[in-house]
């Protein structure tokens, strides 16, 4: 089996059978196991492998961060054969068994005293290493190329990845600009209205939301008191949210009633909210003489009244529906007379939705409990103080959600 091998071997192919015959007695054969490393790179070339079955796999920087493998050779190759041509010269590359694998091993010494038997042998070397030497050169150039195709796509994706970041920053630049946008509209001051006292806090959970609220001036002694949470999140709602609150304040003074006016908003989102969305929204009129918050709830949270002595106070309800959502709306609309003392809460849900790091809900019963212990402190300070526990109870948590509050305390 040695000798049909060795006579396949393009270095051997010119040799007489009984030369082929003698190599296949007198070189050693070595049985590797796969992984087995046979040449080691920088070590003295004094030997040559002829590979009779199995693979191999030259590898360079071996063992390194570098290390990579250079090529694959099948049974009937043979490896380390420049050791041999220039004595002292050192491996340039590690060879590795990919599978199990036999060699035949020729020591310089066999080598030499073959080259004496064949000195024609010198020819046929000659021209092997020629072909195996431009068979390296068009593996170095593809080698290159491949490196220079994966540099060009690198450059191409670096390219691209800047061209992201730059749109980014614009973005990024156009949300501030809309954030600010949006603050304008929400009332910078609170109103003053005898009797009363009021807070109002709000917090996107993007750069801009949909949440708002509003204070409307109707009188010297009427207030007009508007809480909205759109559906989405960000621009889309953002812009919704601003088109619903121009809406609701450009009929506020003309009309009927506070469930006239939802009303009236309702059929003109419906005329042009080709997005879909909707918005719930609590819009309620407070009489500073009469001491009643007259409102209209189109299916947004039903609001807290507490008493002076901090105690939850029920309040009657109907169903209700949010605007811009369905041809027909139902509306809930009440009236409350605000004793002294008295507080109420205006909210969106995601005061009562925020979740821990364990998924737990604010909810409404910690609302309850911290309006009970804030019960004594201003409007304003009692939104900052349930914005910040709001905030703890969250922590780390990704705010998921728009929050809102409002807050209306009757003076004793």
């Amino acid at each position: 089996m040695n000798e049909q091998i060795l006579k396949q071997l393009p270095l051997f192919a010119s040799l007489p059978a009984s030369e082929v015959k003698y190599l296949a007695e007198i070189l050693h054969l070595r049985e590797l196991s796969a992984g087995t490393v046979f040449i080691q790179e920088s070590e003295i070339a004094d030997h040559f492998f002829i590979l009779l079955e199995g693979r191999i796999e030259v590898v360079k920087a071996l063992g390194t961060a570098n290390e990579r493998v250079l090529g694959v050779d099948e049974a009937g190759s043979f490896i380390g054969e420049m050791g041999l041509i220039n004595p002292g010269s050192r491996r340039t590359a590690s060879v590795r068994a990919r599978t199990p694998a036999r060699v035949l091993e020729m020591t310089r010494a066999d080598f030499d005293a073959l080259l004496h038997r064949q000195p024609g042998l010198v020819y046929e070397m000659v021209r092997v290493l020629s072909l195996r030497l431009e068979q390296q050169h068009n593996r170095t150039i593809r080698d290159l190329q491949e490196k220079n195709l994966q540099l060009t796509q690198a450059y191409e994706q670096l390219k691209a990845a800047q061209a992201h970041l730059i749109e980014k920053e614009k973005l990024e630049r156009e949300l501030e600009v809309a954030r600010g946008i949006q603050q304008s509209m929400v009332p910078r001051n609170l109103p003053h209205l005898p009797g009363f006292d009021f807070g109002a806090r709000m917090m996107p959970a993007r750069a801009v939301g949909g949440d708002f609220f509003d204070f409307i001036p109707l009188s010297e002694s009427t207030l007009g008191i508007v809480i909205g949470d759109v559906s989405g999140k960000g621009v889309p709602a953002a812009l919704f949210m601003a088109l619903t609150s121009n809406l609701l304040r450009a009929v506020a003074w003309r009309a009927s009633s506070v469930s006239d006016a939802l009303r009236h908003v309702h059929q003109q989102l419906l005329g042009i909210n080709d997005a879909g969305m909707f918005v719930t929204l609590l819009y309620g009129v407070l009489n500073a003489a009469t001491r009643e918050f007259h409102y209209a709830r189109a299916g947004h949270e039903l609001p807290l009244l507490y008493d002076a002595r901090g105690e939850l106070v029920a309040l009657s309800f109907t169903d209700g529906q949010p605007l811009g959502a369905m041809d027909e709306i139902l509306l809930d609309e009440q009236t409350v007379v605000l004793p002294s003392g008295s507080t109420v809460l205006l909210y969106t849900d995601g005061v009562t939705d925020v979740l821990d790091s364990q998924d737990n809900p604010f909810g409404l019963e910690r609302l309850h409990q911290a309006l009970l212990t804030q019960r004594s402190a201003p409007a304003q300070v009692l939104c900052e103080t349930l914005l910040e526990m709001i905030s703890a109870h969250r922590a780390a948590t990704p705010q998921y959600d728009d929050i809102t509050l409002v807050a209306v305390q009757a003076k004793s």
